[in-house]
């Protein structure tokens, strides 16, 4: 018996002992540890952005750091022609982006995107500068994200070649006709040493803008309007006054490196293209002056009525760090990530008169006339429906279009075929969701 008590009162001890080792050593060292973490706080998040933007979002994370030392930013882009196809494909696999940047929708279909309402509702973030636009960002599912940055069109010029053929600068309230006629008066020369009217660069877009600038949508059943809108840049190339759309894809021809060439008259682009050729100048690589004025505008239309296409930030739904993500997501598309887009040059969803002001600038950087980039009367790019884009701009529309350009069909011809198409390819389908 007494060995048997002695066993119990050893056994007993060592359990007590044990005890005492994991409350000082094993459960504190693991609450130091749990503690440890949680001090550091530090949250990894992947971003994927549009390889142009990737500058500003980068000097826009220093600043966002200094607020929020714990959330780590890893940045990821690939060229724009296949921006979107790689990232589906990435998301698709399994890699996970915590944010992504782009037209949301282009990836409304792919079910991934969270909804923010209610983060938003637990954030100060100031929706209200925002203001149209937020609606735009609304889906059954909710607020599908938001804009960072939003993409007007405009007309770039070289003041020097304006001068040099002794034609007055462009007006704020140019008609299409004026610009064909304008466009003629400085093309000259060929070859290597010829000298362009202007620039269009080969997308839908900008063939079909004129037909969106009177309210209409490539979506409608009746397109017939958009025919002298295709028709009117095949008489541009027939007149010799901007690049054929043949040769700009045999060549490889791109908007900025075409004017910055200093052979293009006119270009008309998006905002964008201000920070492009302001960095240009940085570089030392432009050797002419240039300013903006408004697109040119149909009969009838107002003068300054433009294309704008928002660009967004969306949240991954699978994303491990939700919060963390919306924390960076929206101080890029808030107040504080504006103020810096802005003073890259770029045109900004979140708009109050401090990022007005910014935007603007001294004075001291080109465009002279950015403030017309604040003054447009907007219309949709197209509308924002699954499939519109990915459907029936770059299949539908670039096809029949592009046929058209090389002499294959008939500007009457190529939009029969696109109505057609857009009822049988995408209405079928998506019209009713």
């Amino acid at each position: 018996m007494k060995k048997v008590f002695s066993y119990l009162i050893f056994i007993a001890l060592v359990l007590f002992l044990a005890a005492c080792g994991d409350s000082a050593s094993g459960d504190g060292e693991k609450t130091d540890d749990s503690s440890s973490k949680k001090e550091s706080g530090e949250v990894a998040l992947k971003v994927a952005v549009f390889p142009a933007d990737l500058p500003t979002f980068e000097s826009a994370y220093e600043k966002f750091k200094e607020e929020n030392p714990d959330i780590k930013v890893e940045f990821e882009t690939f060229p724009q022609e296949q921006y979107y196809e790689k990232i589906r494909m990435q998301l698709s696999g399994g890699i996970g982006y915590d944010v992504f940047a782009g037209q949301i929708d282009t990836m409304m279909d792919t079910g991934i995107i969270e909804p923010l309402d209610s983060y938003i509702e637990k954030s100060d973030l100031d929706v209200a500068g925002f203001a149209s636009m937020y609606d735009a960002m609304k889906y059954d599912e909710g607020v599908l994200g938001l804009p960072y940055r939003k993409s007007n069109n405009m007309m770039f010029y070289n003041k020097d070649l304006f001068d040099q053929a002794g034609v007055e600068y462009p007006s704020e309230d140019m008609t299409w006709e004026e610009f064909r006629e304008v466009a003629k008066k400085l093309t000259s020369g060929s070859g290597a040493d010829k000298t362009y009217g202007a620039y269009i660069q080969q997308w839908p877009q900008l063939w079909y803008m004129q037909g969106v600038q009177t309210g209409a949508s490539i979506i409608d059943k009746d397109l017939s309007i958009f025919e002298d809108s295709l028709q009117y840049r095949m008489d541009l190339e027939k007149d010799g006054s901007i690049m054929s759309w043949s040769e700009q894809v045999s060549t490889g021809a791109h908007y900025n490196a075409a004017f910055q060439k200093g052979n293009v008259a006119m270009n008309i682009i998006g905002d964008w293209h201000v920070a492009q050729l302001r960095q240009a100048e940085e570089e030392g690589k432009l050797s002419f002056d240039w300013d903006v004025v408004p697109v040119p505008h149909p009969e009838g239309v107002e003068a300054n009525t433009t294309l704008a296409l928002p660009v967004s930030l969306m949240l991954n739904s699978k994303s491990e760090n939700k919060d963390a993500a919306f924390t960076f997501l929206s101080y890029m598309t808030g107040k504080q990530g504006a103020e810096i887009f802005a003073g890259d040059g770029y045109l900004t969803g979140y708009v109050d008169e401090d990022v007005k002001s910014i935007y603007l600038g001294d004075g001291s950087l080109k465009p002279v006339n950015a403030h017309y980039f604040l003054e447009t009367t907007e219309y949709p790019e197209y509308p924002m429906y699954v499939g519109v884009k990915n459907i029936v701009v770059q299949q539908i529309y670039k096809q029949e279009g592009e046929l058209a350009l090389i002499g294959e069909q008939t500007a009457d011809e190529a939009i029969k075929n696109i109505a057609k198409r857009v009822q049988d390819e995408w209405a079928s389908k998506y019209a009713d969701k």
